[in-house]
């Protein structure tokens, strides 16, 4: 259990080496990793290499998705977590179909550039709720649920100055590439999207392990929960043990 008045750090290094570990686990359990990373920028940049070569669209499309859907296949038969690989799946075959259905290669990229400006409102406007979207995510991966929005101010300040560094770095990258969208040709869209899939996700990463590594712990509602019923049953099994007047 974590206290509000608990430090944010503490004089024992090891222990502030297993809290920085837990949360750098936590970031790549929700974030995707290092492979979800690659899973996310390899389709796309397929498409665009292929186009650039022949400027076949049908060919760059299809070669995009099956590289998706060899990704997704990977991870099945090792048993690992699909979530990211299937999300990236869904984004390419709504660019293929998006695509398609217009004729322009554009398109292709039009779906995932609507979802990251969906997305950096999403954290925007929850954080100016109060429940920002980080916490939401990152919650339940440190078992804390919402306990950080009444019980741990700490870690809800952290959570919402989190919240807006992924919203505005998305919605930097939408600044950059919606007016390309307009004016650029599909190759010179396709390297400029590839080229910033990376860092600005990796910016926001590093800047949410910053504000989370200064805040206090995560309370661990689970942990609660399971103590409370240790204890109920204690009492009930010494209730029972009480011999009857």
């Amino acid at each position: 259990m974590t206290s509000l008045d608990k430090p944010t750090t503490t004089n024992d290094p090891q222990q502030d080496d297993d809290s920085k570990a837990v949360t750098e686990a936590a970031l790549s359990e929700a974030f995707g990793g290092v492979r979800g990373m690659v899973e996310t920028v390899l389709p796309g940049l397929l498409f665009v290499t292929i186009y650039t070569v022949n400027r076949d669209l049908h060919v760059s499309a299809i070669a995009a998705l099956t590289v998706s859907l060899l990704l997704v296949g990977v991870r099945l038969l090792r048993k690992d977590t699909v979530k990211h690989a299937f999300s990236g799946v869904f984004g390419v075959a709504f660019g293929v179909v998006f695509a398609m259905m217009t004729g322009n290669a554009k398109d292709f990229y039009l779906p995932g550039m609507l979802y990251t400006l969906g997305t950096a409102l999403a954290y925007i406007i929850t954080t100016l709720c109060g429940v920002p979207l980080v916490g939401l995510i990152l919650g339940p991966i440190f078992k804390e649920n919402l306990s950080w929005r009444t019980r741990n101010p700490g870690r809800k300040k952290a959570y919402a100055k989190a919240s807006w560094a992924w919203g505005l770095i998305f919605l930097a990258k939408c600044a950059i590439l919606f007016p390309l969208y307009w004016w650029a040709d599909t190759t010179q869209l396709g390297w400029v999207l590839v080229a910033l899939k990376i860092p600005p996700l990796l910016l926001a990463v590093y800047l949410t392990w910053l504000f989370l590594a200064k805040a206090p712990p995560p309370i661990d509602v689970f942990a609660e929960m399971e103590e409370q019923e240790r204890a109920e049953k204690e009492r009930k099994a010494a209730a029972a043990q009480r011999p009857e007047l």
